[in-house]
């Protein structure tokens, strides 16, 4: 057997093993040029994709005005928008690859779907306000109720002050029931588990697609009906509570399969049960995604009109106590003022209706702040003791 010796390309340079080579540098070379960040186009891609968009909105102001009889800023919009994802398409084949292509029409596709929903949200916003501003000029509107005050008189009279009040004492009766209830179930399917918890998922996710007419229904004929109580405010908590139970179950129920498992095993782990684990590691960890799930839960009552409709009624003066009778809410007054036919009544129910997504925007913001995790504390060395605790600056 033989060997044949090992031979090196010519030119290379062996360095004796444990030697430290140090890089040398050229004084002489022209500095380094700093390099854009990844993911940032270039000059030539903003170009491609401004250009692209600018020469489609001239193609469909050709073809909407002048080639087809397509008037109308709706068909000057898809022609436009139709056109650009064309001409991007085009020109990014001409120096990308079909990769990137499809990459830059699939973020043009998501970026007019993103801004196609911004402008459906703001201009229902916009009109509510508009067709609605006249009676928030009024103190009076916020302040009064309708007692005595027809849809024909001047906005310097009557109020939702009832509407109000009643919207804010049901939803948080509604609250009370569906907060332990929803979080409980929630708990329940994904701590406990078993051949019930899965009864238990399908029968909440069945029932968040339930109407909320079937909903009024239930309760008025099991809590109505059959009960012998009267149409009241409690009576359209309930019905509330209905709707929103399966709403806050099943977000809560994903947030909290969200939380990591190392988290439940770290606090077992150190000789805590189930429960504590649960109360002091899950729910602090998911609490944002908790008060995301309220939210939504809040959202789909503060809404809802037929629930209310059968299981309180409308009444056009002010009602503070749940069971003292009919009480009013804020959807419920803007159906019924609709419905009288008055422009003045649908100015009213316009800035009614304003008031509603004003108070869902403020209920948003709190659970927002209240679901805000607390700033950790940073801490620096200290002369005495070493460190002291040093509050971040905001």
């Amino acid at each position: 057997m033989s060997t044949s010796p090992v031979t090196s390309p010519p030119g290379a340079r062996f360095e004796p093993r444990g030697t430290t080579v140090l890089p040398s540098y050229d004084d002489d070379a022209p500095p380094a040029q700093p390099r854009p960040a990844l993911g940032r186009p270039s000059l030539d891609e903003r170009f491609v994709r401004w250009g692209a968009w600018a020469s489609a909105l001239g193609m469909a102001w050709l073809v909407t005005q002048r080639l087809l009889p397509l008037p109308g800023p709706a068909w000057f919009l898809i022609t436009w928008f139709v056109l650009g994802l064309v001409v991007t398409a085009v020109l990014s084949a001409l120096t990308v690859s079909m990769v990137e292509v499809r990459d830059r029409v699939a973020a043009a596709v998501v970026t007019g779907g993103a801004l196609v929903v911004g402008a459906a949200l703001v201009s229902t916003l916009v009109f509510i306000v508009l067709r609605g501003w006249r009676p928030l000029l009024h103190g009076n509107f916020f302040l009064d109720d309708m007692a005595g005050v027809g849809p024909k008189d001047p906005f310097d009279m009557g109020g939702i002050a009832h509407a109000t009040v009643g919207s804010m004492i049901e939803i948080g009766i509604a609250l009370v029931i569906v907060l332990p209830l929803g979080i409980g179930t929630a708990i329940f399917m994904t701590e406990v588990g078993g051949r019930f918890a899965v009864l238990v998922r399908t029968i909440v996710e069945a029932m968040t697609a339930l109407p909320s007419v079937v909903a009024g229904l239930f309760v008025y004929t099991t809590v109505i009906v059959v009960a012998g109580w009267p149409r009241s405010g409690l009576a359209a908590a309930l019905a509330l509570a209905v709707m929103m139970l399966p709403i806050v179950a099943r977000a809560a129920d994903v947030v909290l399969r969200v939380v990591p498992g190392n988290l439940r095993e770290a606090g077992l782990a150190l000789g805590a049960s189930r429960w504590r684990t649960v109360w002091h590691v899950v729910l602090p960890t998911a609490r944002p995604g908790l008060a995301t799930a309220v939210i939504l839960g809040v959202a789909r009552g503060v809404g809802e009109t037929s629930p209310v409709l059968l299981t309180s009624g409308a009444a056009a003066f002010m009602v503070v106590g749940p069971t003292d009778g009919v009480m009013n809410s804020l959807p419920l007054y803007i159906y019924t003022t609709v419905r009288s036919g008055e422009p003045q009544a649908i100015t009213r129910a316009f800035a009614a209706a304003t008031v509603l997504l004003a108070l869902v925007l403020f209920l948003f913001v709190l659970a927002r702040l209240v679901a805000r995790p607390k700033r950790a504390k940073k801490t620096r060395p200290s002369k005495t003791t070493g460190t002291r605790p040093v509050k971040e600056n905001p």
